[in-house]
């Protein structure tokens, strides 16, 4: 049987585009460093510190926000107040939840451009991200605060790898180091630290610090960062991917110990979390997450 002349190229062309398809594919879904810490995860001994996601549950499955329509984004716990903070990007507002979803009231943000983050950090004192522009501002908020102005804000602008809509998309606070964690959605995925915003106090030396763990990031399997949760009895870090609908939780080292899935059949879900936002622990180590467009859950273990 006489072959076609072109049959050689042509297949050498396919094997070519089979093997770059292959690159670009392992690169976007972070193939690789998926595999690496199933490996690691598989391998590593019981004892091993953790939070223990494996054991939660879910209490509270995708209850509706009444009152806040679309683009809730983010989530933090007050521990003085024993409530949750969360802001919408689409007419941008602050709003204090109930620890089961309720809307106890809402402030509206002016200047903030496209507010994406809030990190309790202080009684009273909160950070606030503004994706795009990469700026965080310190505000103040009490119970007579009626509305905030970024102008009235102590302000900070990084510009890391800016552009687009992959900025600043969630913040955590280690209360003892005094470190602002700040997740960077892609391009790339990171988690950036910063000493010295925002200031405890005016009588502080103004200091500024940040920095980046390469190796941390390199072992971030997840496609984007949506939230962050600093645990201080443990030390350890929880970063919410809502592409990969995930929440991984990284040790003192910054390692990768442990994961639980957002998808139905995890955790005791009926169904696929839509798109995780937002992520907060409570005192007693109770997991709240918001999805846009108004959706809450909570998680406990049994």
């Amino acid at each position: 049987m006489r072959r076609l002349p072109f049959a050689k190229p042509l297949l050498a062309f396919l094997v070519f585009m089979l093997v770059v398809a292959s690159f670009f594919i392992g690169r976007e879904y972070r193939v690789v460093e998926r595999l690496w810490f199933n490996w690691h995860v598989f391998w590593q001994s019981d004892d091993t510190a953790s939070l223990g996601l494996s054991d939660y549950q879910v209490a509270i499955e995708g209850k509706v926000i009444d009152g806040l329509d679309d683009n809730v984004s983010a989530l933090s716990y007050d521990p003085d107040r024993k409530t949750l903070f969360t802001v919408t990007n689409k007419n941008s507002e602050l709003a204090e939840l109930s620890l089961d979803g309720r809307v106890i009231r809402r402030i509206p943000l002016t200047g903030f451009g496209d507010a994406e983050a809030i990190e309790y950090i202080s009684p009273g004192v909160y950070v606030i991200s503004d994706e795009h522009s990469q700026s965080l501002f310190k505000v103040h908020v009490d119970a007579d605060t009626l509305f905030l102005d970024a102008h009235d804000s102590q302000q900070l602008t990084l510009g890391i790898d800016a552009g687009g809509n992959n900025g600043f998309e969630g913040l955590a606070y280690d209360t003892k180091g005094q470190r602002l964690f700040v997740a960077k959605e892609r391009k790339p995925v990171q988690i950036i630290e910063i000493r010295g915003f925002p200031r405890v106090s005016d009588d502080t030396p103004n200091v500024l610090e940040v920095t980046t763990d390469k190796a941390r990031n390199a072992g971030l399997f997840v496609r984007d960062l949506s939230s962050l949760q600093f645990d201080e009895r443990s030390g350890h870090l929880l970063a919410l991917s809502d592409e990969s609908r995930q929440i991984l939780e990284l040790d003192t080292t910054g390692r990768p110990v442990a994961n639980a899935s957002l998808s139905k059949g995890s955790m005791g879900l009926a169904r696929n979390v839509p798109q995780a936002e937002g992520i907060a622990m409570s005192d007693d180590g109770t997991l709240y997450l918001v999805s846009e467009p108004n959706l809450f859950y909570v998680f406990k273990k049994p």
